[in-house]
């Protein structure tokens, strides 16, 4: 019997009486998610601004991010956010809530970067929009009040999986320093065969069928599954990366993927804290309007972990 908080119960009573993601198009579910209600947070947070932009990346397009800058003087640590929505679906706006409570909490820049998705942009294009992302960033710190080296890449979901590869790629690069990596139940294996999968595969929000939807339209050949800017639980080297927390939620076809990340990255030598969300469901980090309290918990937990030096180990909580 699955451990279900009353705010999840509630979330999943009316997700499970939705068609399923995987019986659809990426265009219907988009136009679906378009025309749901917007979500608005109950309290004002108090930032000093919120600004749109646009930044080049390498194939000379433009993508938008979101810079959420704190209230106070600076300069600021800096936080690079990637939304989930397995490379498929959703955008700024769909984290938007989330990443005002965690700018004004963490007294942190958050950039939220909107890469661009597939299937009209598949895999590699949203590694490398979150890379030159990334870059960007690090050129324009000293114009954003931020610190270059308090610099952190943070994601969910896919979004996660994003956040990780950035920091493999940018060792694989000799790029600046990123201190810290955030990964909220990352996608980080897609060989769809955990117990977790099994065991939630249907009736917890994300299905085991919707994972394998997204890998569908992610990848062009289905042999780029193992590749390790796609899987980095398959890649053959993960020393020397930035010391990471990692979130599972418990009842979540991911989570046991997201566990095995963290003691791998355990295994080369790695700093990792890790906790299991009990009694929650994948995405509830930006469903705002169910999960609030949950958010605010997770948030905590995030800020201590942003102004601690962790020990060599995985602390598991």
């Amino acid at each position: 019997m699955a451990n279900l908080l009353e705010s999840t119960k509630d979330y999943l009573e009316i997700v499970n009486q939705q068609r399923p993601l995987h019986t659809m198009t990426p265009t219907e579910v988009r136009r679906l998610r378009a025309n749901a209600p917007k979500i608005e947070l109950a309290n004002l947070v108090p930032l000093r601004l919120i600004e749109d932009k646009t930044i080049v990346v390498r194939d000379g397009e433009e993508i938008p991010i979101r810079i959420y800058t704190p209230s106070g003087k600076g300069p600021f640590p800096i936080i690079i956010y990637y939304h989930g929505g397995g490379w498929v679906l959703n955008d700024i706006e769909t984290c938007n809530e989330t990443c005002q409570l965690l700018a004004a909490e963490t007294k942190s820049i958050v950039i939220s970067v909107g890469y661009r998705l597939a299937p009209e942009y598949p895999f590699p294009i949203p590694v490398n929009d979150a890379y030159d992302a990334f870059r960007w960033t690090v050129d324009h710190s000293q114009v954003l009040n931020g610190l270059q080296n308090e610099l952190s890449v943070m994601g969910d979901s896919a979004g996660g999986n994003l956040a990780t590869v950035v920091t493999l790629l940018n060792r694989e690069l000799q790029g600046p320093a990123i201190k810290k990596q955030i990964l909220l139940y990352p996608v980080t294996d897609l060989s769809f065969t955990t117990d977790s999968y099994y065991e939630f595969a249907e009736g917890f929000g994300l299905q085991k069928k919707d994972m394998e939807w997204f890998a569908h339209y992610y990848l062009v050949e289905k042999d780029l599954q193992n590749h390790p800017y796609v899987a980095p639980l398959k890649a053959k080297d993960v020393k020397q990366l930035p010391e990471a927390l990692i979130i599972v939620a418990e009842n979540d076809v991911l989570k046991d993927e997201g566990i095995a990340y963290a003691h791998k990255l355990k295994s080369f030598g790695n700093n990792v804290e890790l906790h299991v969300a009990n009694g929650l469901v994948h995405s509830y980090f930006t469903k705002n309007n169910f999960f609030n309290n949950e958010i605010d918990e997770t948030i905590k937990i995030i800020c201590t972990f942003l102004k601690e030096n962790q020990e060599n180990d995985i602390k598991e909580k």
